[in-house]
């Protein structure tokens, strides 16, 4: 091997191989532990395989079958860990319903293929149809985790809305992926191992990103959602709360039992990781105390003004999904029971 394919083989193999290493570091070693984590360590993670594949496959064609059909099935998965990790990092914190959803169907899938139509004894479906459809599979991750990103890029070029790090990091990763994607497809065009080099080249992107945003926050870990204790600039927050308090009136949305935060954060045009931020360091009020305040709010005036409810109605008409919540929160908030504070006002 002349230099020239040394240093190409040394640079395409190297982002692969710090992959491998930075997804054992964010499964095992990182201080804080979370989905998001977990799901950044299986996207780099089978990023890095894909990738080693490719650079070994195109340095020593006589490569394993075995080992080419494990890289086009972690191939499979870089798309569902990619809509994972950002879902889970910006538009759901903490939510662990469904990811379960995108990953065993495709686990699935691949293995039965694998044993079905082995690529040793199928080479020519492996390489023609197969892999069509796990790179139009791929794309169509892509396009949903650019949907869900949505409010990101349209902060990216508001000037009302001040991007974030996080919002940063979270476009970076999207667009870091979506570039390997794009170096495997017109690798046809140019060469197979335009692909490796593309994840060389977002790979070392990343870290430079990260070193020189080291000192202020991490932007691979989840206690970025915390936002490093930084509250949102008072003259903001005065505006946005008067807006948060707008639309919850005039829609009710307390009114829904089922209400989320990614509910109002829809309806007021901002990310959830947003309006968690306001809640938590600027009230210092978690979302469920927030939006009961305001149940509670209409409970006291339904108490005093309407005789024809029942206690128990009037928690269900101010979006409590039961009557033991009902009394436990006003309780709670009031200082006494329902039943007591009707007697006192009356």
């Amino acid at each position: 091997m002349d230099l020239e394919r040394q240093l190409l083989f040394l640079f395409s193999a190297l982002g692969a191989l710090n992959g491998f290493l930075l997804s054992f570091y964010f499964a095992f070693f990182s201080k804080k532990k979370g989905l998001s984590n977990y799901f950044l360590s299986a996207l780099l993670f089978v990023l890095s395989v894909r990738i080693l594949k490719s650079v070994f496959l195109y340095f020593n064609p006589e490569l394993s079958e075995v080992f080419i059909q494990i890289g086009l099935a972690a191939c499979a998965l870089i798309g569902p860990f990619l809509y994972l990790y950002t879902k889970n990092l910006i538009v759901e914190p903490n939510s662990n319903s469904w990811w379960l959803f995108h990953v065993i169907p495709v686990l699935v899938v691949v293995v039965l293929l694998s044993v079905i139509f082995p690529f040793w004894e199928h080479k020519k479906l492996w390489s023609g149809f197969l892999v069509k459809i796990i790179y139009l599979q791929w794309l169509l991750y892509i396009v949903f985790t650019a949907i869900h990103l949505k409010p990101v890029f349209n902060a990216l070029f508001s000037k009302e809305h001040k991007i974030k790090q996080i919002e940063i990091w979270v476009l970076s990763v999207f667009g870091g992926v979506s570039i390997i994607w794009m170096g495997y497809n017109i690798g046809s065009y140019t060469s197979y191992i335009v692909g490796a080099l593309s994840f060389s080249f977002v790979f070392f992107l990343f870290i430079l990103f990260w070193v020189l945003k080291r000192n202020k926050t991490s932007l691979f870990f989840e206690e970025t959602i915390k936002y490093a204790d930084k509250k949102i600039d008072l003259d903001e927050a005065s505006e946005f709360q008067i807006k948060l308090d707008d639309i919850i009136k005039e829609k009710e949305l307390f009114k829904n039992p089922d209400l989320k935060l990614a509910d109002v954060s829809k309806q007021l045009h901002v990310l959830p990781h947003y309006l968690s931020q306001f809640l938590n360091d600027n009230l210092g009020k978690s979302f469920p105390l927030f939006i009961n305040e305001y149940r509670i709010k209409e409970a006291k005036q339904l108490l005093i003004n309407e005789d024809n409810y029942t206690t128990e109605a009037v928690g269900y008409e101010c979006g409590f999904n039961s009557k033991s919540t009902f009394y436990t929160t006003f309780k709670k908030i009031v200082g006494k029971t329902p039943a007591a504070y009707k007697k006192e006002v009356a």
